[in-house]
């Protein structure tokens, strides 16, 4: 995880994981619409995964 990555995932989380495949952005997407901090979490824990 660079910091490039967490700092995009601090800003706009959805950018962050926008290679992890269409499935991440959506979920992502849909907890920064319900509020920042759960779409700030959810793409620091999907950035955080090992694949």
């Amino acid at each position: 995880m660079s910091c490039l990555r967490v700092l995009a995932a601090i800003l706009f989380p959805p950018l962050a994981v926008f290679d992890r495949g269409c499935g991440s952005i959506i979920i992502v997407f849909l907890l920064t619409l319900a509020g920042w901090v759960p779409g700030v979490i959810a793409a620091l824990v999907i950035l955080n995964k090992q694949e």
